[in-house]
């Protein structure tokens, strides 16, 4: 039989669908992309919620599933399906409901839901749930491999969904990640990318162990040369973290660092756990350890109550930072949290106007981060080969291309760089 799977959000989701796929491949079933015109038999959607977008695209890739193969078993889970199981824009497309639980799971219950012939609406309450284990010993990716080590978020920011649909921080155990990270090194990748709804608090639920901890034990494993930070919170890098960085030889050159706004007003409204002054300060000491090192951001623009002087506060803070480059997104309203009901709603000509206005700022930065590297000799592990060239990427995350042949894919490679087009740096084996 065949199967397809589209997966949207985030790389915990990722993690997630490789797991399925693993699985159903185990069990002697033929993948197919989700894209093609050839009809599966069963089309599972990994669905997301974090923006109104979100949901529109999760409720596309359910229709289209469904008018793809009428006949096909169509499996809906994730963060768009725990909180709307009951919603006529599931159920009556799909034949298996499941949430934020259950995913290792899925192929139990689409051979249930084939024998028995009957829907299954299996969605249980996330708050209550503890880590749901999944090991992956392959990944689709040549290279870097996606490895979930946490779920679940405690934050609570007045506009995130997030919290209410993924649950309490629940961990991995230690051992298993490290298991997992050896036996996925052994397959060939060198690189891992440590994934979780809110990564570095990892080990908030265990006892007298911690995301610094984890770090110092990955730095060990033989065989892995890159260990790579999805994102982490600016408060989380403690003295601890800090100290970690400094001496580690595996943690790359690049972190992602959540700013959301660049005003200390709109972060207070947005129940952020810092002010601009801390934020820079802790800037400044990854900085003082790690001088080229990339620092890259998300920001929401548009907030309730966010007035201009405040967008003008942001554009000037993300200069003064100078981000290697960032993610810029839309305040999108989610129904059941506070910031839904607070006042000044901005419309969404003034989002889109504001949300221009960064983007440029930060394609701007990224364009002088990379091209800081022209001249200079980089290190990159090629994922791809096409038409005679490699591309890679650097561990401080820069896209780079150059000539040579497939079998340097997953070897480290020393390139010159030579110029910088079109958002790649391409260059020479030296």
């Amino acid at each position: 039989m065949k199967f397809a799977v589209c997966t949207l959000g985030c790389k915990v989701n990722a993690y997630e669908s490789e797991y399925v796929i693993n699985e159903f491949l185990k069990h002697g079933y033929e993948k197919v992309d989700f894209n093609d015109n050839n009809k599966a038999d069963i089309y599972i959607i990994n669905t997301c919620t974090v923006t109104n977008t979100s949901d529109q695209k999760s409720r596309k890739m359910i229709r289209q599933a469904r008018k793809k193969n009428k006949d096909a078993l169509v499996v809906v889970m994730g963060c768009y399906s725990q909180i709307r199981e009951n919603d006529d824009s599931i159920l009556s497309f799909a034949d298996i409901v499941i949430g934020n639980t259950n995913k290792n799971k899925v192929y139990d219950l689409v051979v249930s839901a084939l024998e028995n012939k009957k829907k299954i609406i299996k969605v249980d309450n996330v708050m209550d749930s503890s880590f749901e284990d999944m090991e992956l010993e392959h990944f689709t990716t040549k290279t870097r491999a996606f490895v979930k080590i946490e779920d679940g978020c405690e934050n609570y920011c007045t506009y995130c969904i997030i919290p209410y649909v993924r649950g309490k921080v629940r961990s991995k155990k230690k051992e298993k990640i490290i298991e997992e990270i050896s036996k996925l090194v052994l397959d060939g990748h060198k690189e891992v990318v440590l994934t979780g709804i809110h990564t570095g608090h990892y080990g908030a639920d265990l006892k007298d162990y911690d995301f610094s901890d984890l770090l110092l034990e990955l730095e060990k494993i033989d065989g892995l040369e890159r260990i790579r930070i999805s994102s982490i919170e600016i408060t989380e890098l403690n003295d601890k973290f800090l100290n970690v960085l400094k001496t580690s030889k595996k943690i790359v050159n690049h972190l992602h660092i959540p700013l959301q706004a660049g005003s200390d007003h709109v972060l207070k409204l947005m129940n952020r756990k810092y002010d601009l002054e801390y934020y820079e300060n802790k800037i400044n000491q990854i900085r003082n350890i790690r001088k080229d090192i990339a620092i890259t951001t998300d920001v929401i623009v548009g907030f309730p109550g966010e007035t201009e002087e405040d967008f003008e506060d942001t554009l000037s803070f993300v200069k003064k930072i100078d981000f290697s480059g960032g993610h810029v997104f839309p305040f999108s309203s989610r129904n059941g949290t506070p910031a839904a009901k607070m006042k000044g709603q901005l419309t969404k000509h003034e989002k889109h106007e504001r949300c221009k206005k960064l983007i440029d700022l930060f394609k701007e930065l990224e364009n002088e981060y990379y091209k800081k590297h022209v001249g200079m000799v980089v290190t990159v592990i090629p994922e791809n080969f096409n038409d005679g060239f490699l591309t890679g990427h650097t561990d401080n995350y820069l896209k780079v291309t150059f000539k040579g042949c497939e079998k340097l894919i997953g070897k480290d490679v020393e390139v010159m760089i030579e110029e910088y087009k079109d958002n790649v740096l391409i260059g020479k084996e030296i």
